[in-house]
């Protein structure tokens, strides 16, 4: 027999309605953001976020929040108390309507509340409707008044057993000043996932959060799952300030800056059913500083509830702490001057945020989140208000309310930031530009070898006048040479940028083709082996020199595994009886004459030749001297190389640059080394 199908009929039949707290069950993520961990600490926020909301009001200075063994949790504050007459329209109490009916609170209308956290309204229903258990105590007009939840339904427990009821249960007689409210819930497992817990930290953070929102108030956490009873107090008098000075590590460039406005603006809202304007107020405080190091910490909030995912509030600053740096702080810095002919000066974001430490609270009737879990505000008028209260406040204290010395190291901070922004932009550029080359872009002056790999290496030869030579001499299947005009950059001194703009750098990290600094990959390295072919003299010590910095520096690894050598060219040389001699310094020459001369030949007749350069020696010369492995003398230059050649260039900047009050201070100050009768003076 055929079985009957069931109909999929789109028709009056298959329209379905939610009523009450079963629209929560089924879309627990719409409200809670999901049934894992962060979902169920959500339910946490909502009833914390009610006591914090009564503080803010002035009418709490108290809450407790504790995690019982039996996985339950309660939050206890000193409120007014949530009231507990019976409501006129639903003829039950007014507690019973907060905890079981969706968009039911104090929080509309600007009536109980000015200003809350909450304003949707779901927050204590939504825990009922996700716990299967919920007890909600009141301190009210001399009683405590006890209202339980068994699966959502109304009543009182006696004992294991429960009775449905809509009548509070009085619990005992209570001083008639004393008022509060108590709500402890069990989750509900069937809904949330087996291993979805709440991390004590996490709570304990956003409490000592909602202590610097509210000044005086005292949040009491107790977490008694563990053995032992574990508690802690959070308590803070100066706000936004006292969370800026919570947050800050390292050593500060700024003091704590506290800026604050109060601006009205006007928005559409439905009353009695028709959208009216109304105008609201809208108070902004912050507080910020920098700080030596490079991380960032941006905390904003919307009366007493963080967002972190930011919102209108927090576009509204960062578009005016960039703009304030940019019109007030940066124009005219010496350290900028270069930047600001090629249009690059002005800060972007990220430098701004260099070391920022920053607190954001807005403070306004009826905001409008994106979204259930209040993760991020979305009123539009909001930014506009917050960016010309920070705007002004900043311009003021750049233009003298703040510390001068304290402007003066911002804007040091921020330039440096600048620079190093653009001169990483190159890296990153150059970095590109030699990853997309094939052949065609290497340096015009590379004579390329044929074949690449360990066994071929790079000369770097100084001057053209050697590369013709060097050229013609060399065994081109794996001998590359490269020749450099003038002197290197000296990158012990220069910065990123001067070293990326050098074009004799950039030929060499081209032609190697492994990338430079932190982005070099030894791996990609084209030859095996660098060579530095330079004069015997000292100016081909100097370009030695800086050559092994910048290698030192930019290079290293080729350092590290001893793939960098120095050729040793002659500084004379002669040939006795068809056999060549070489020198390399005149105390060596003179050491050789000598021994050639203990027969009957005589010194005069010995001709030695002196090459003042590379470019002196004949394709032969050099070929023997730099380029024949058989014949020519290699020194392996090793990472103490690189760190002596380093200091090197810095004294060759200072006794041959052209700064001469650096020179003539070293002078000074190691006069008493020199032997005044040896001066010729």
């Amino acid at each position: 027999m055929a079985t009957k199908k069931k109909s999929t009929a789109y028709d009056a039949d298959a329209i379905q309605t939610l009523e009450g707290l079963d629209a929560v069950r089924k879309r627990p993520g719409m409200y809670i953001g999901g049934t894992g961990s962060q979902g169920l600490v959500h339910l946490v926020w909502e009833l914390i976020d009610n006591g914090v909301d009564e503080a803010a009001a002035g009418h709490a200075n108290r809450v407790e929040v504790v995690f019982h063994r039996d996985k339950s949790i309660e939050v206890i504050d000193n409120g007014r108390g949530i009231p507990i007459d019976k409501h006129a329209k639903r003829k039950v109490s007014a507690l019973e309507v907060v905890l079981t009916e969706l968009h039911a609170g104090g929080k509309f209308g600007g009536g109980a509340y000015g200003a809350s956290g909450g304003l949707h309204g779901v927050g204590a229903s939504v825990v009922n409707a996700l716990a299967n258990k919920l007890v909600a105590e009141v301190d009210r007009d001399g009683q405590t008044w006890r209202l339980s939840f068994n699966e959502r339904v109304a009543g009182r427990f006696d004992g294991s057993k429960f009775k449905a009821t809509h009548e509070l249960e009085k619990v005992k007689k209570i001083s008639k000043t004393k008022t509060g409210t108590r709500i402890r819930f069990w989750p509900d497992w069937d809904i949330f996932d087996p291993d979805a817990t709440i991390d004590y930290d996490t709570v304990r953070d956003r409490v000592t959060r909602a202590t610097f929102l509210v000044p005086g108030l005292k949040i009491i956490l107790t977490d008694k799952r563990t053995g032992s009873q574990k508690q802690e107090e959070f308590l803070s008098r100066g706000g936004l300030k006292d969370l800026v000075d919570y947050e800050s590590t390292g050593d500060p460039v700024t003091r704590i800056i506290t800026l604050s406005g109060i601006e009205t603006f006007e928005e559409k809202v439905p009353v009695n059913g028709k959208m009216t304007t109304v105008e609201r107020e809208c108070t902004v405080d912050v507080a910020l500083r920098w700080t030596a190091g490079y991380e960032t910490s941006v905390a904003s909030f919307v009366n007493t509830v963080p967002t972190p995912d930011g919102g209108t509030h927090l576009t509204g600053f960062e578009r005016a702490l960039t703009r304030a740096i940019n019109d007030k702080l940066l124009p005219g810095t010496k350290k900028l001057a270069k930047l600001a002919k090629q249009d690059k000066d002005r800060a972007v974001k990220d430098d701004v945020h260099e070391g920022l430490v920053a607190a954001i609270k807005v403070t306004f009737p009826e905001p409008q989140f994106r979204g259930q879990t209040k993760r991020e505000l979305g009123t539009p008028a909001i930014q506009s208000i917050v960016y010309e209260v920070v705007k002004s406040g900043l311009t003021a204290w750049f233009d003298g309310e703040g510390p001068k010395s304290h402007v003066n190291a911002l804007r040091d901070k921020l330039a440096t930031a600048v620079l190093n922004r653009v001169a990483s932009r190159q890296v990153l550029e150059n970095k590109r530009k030699a990853a997309s080359l094939g052949s065609a872009g290497m340096p015009a002056k590379l004579a390329d070898c044929r074949r690449h790999g360990m066994d071929s290496e790079l000369l770097i030869v100084e001057g053209d006048s050697a590369a013709g030579p060097a050229k013609a001499g060399r065994n081109s299947e794996t001998m590359a040479i490269l020749p450099l005009r003038g002197k290197v950059v000296n990158a012990a001194k220069a910065t990123v940028k001067q070293v990326l703009d050098n074009a004799e750098a950039q030929a060499l990290f081209t032609a190697v083709g492994a990338g430079s600094g932190e982005a070099f990959d030894l791996d990609q390295a084209r030859y095996g082996r660098i060579v530095i072919l330079c004069d015997a003299d000292v100016d081909g010590s100097h370009i030695r020199c800086l050559l092994l910095t910048l290698i030192h520096k930019y290079m290293r690894p080729l350092l590290e595994a001893g793939r960098v050598y120095a050729a040793q060219p002659p500084l004379f040389t002669t040939k006795v009886s068809g056999e060549t001699y070489r020198a390399f310094t005149d105390a060596e020459k003179e050491a050789i004459t000598k021994e050639l001369t203990k027969g009957n030949r005589k010194a005069e007749n010995i001709r030695w030749q002196r090459f003042k350069g590379l470019g002196e020696m004949n394709v032969d010369e050099l070929a023997s001297a730099a380029l024949d492995p058989e014949t020519r003398i290699l020194r392996r230059l090793t990472m103490e190389d690189g760190q002596q050649m380093t200091e090197a260039a810095k004294m060759f900047d200072v006794l041959m640059g052209s700064n001469v009050e650096n020179r003539r201070n070293y002078l000074v100050k190691n006069s008493t080394l020199f032997d005044r009768e040896a001066l010729d003076v």
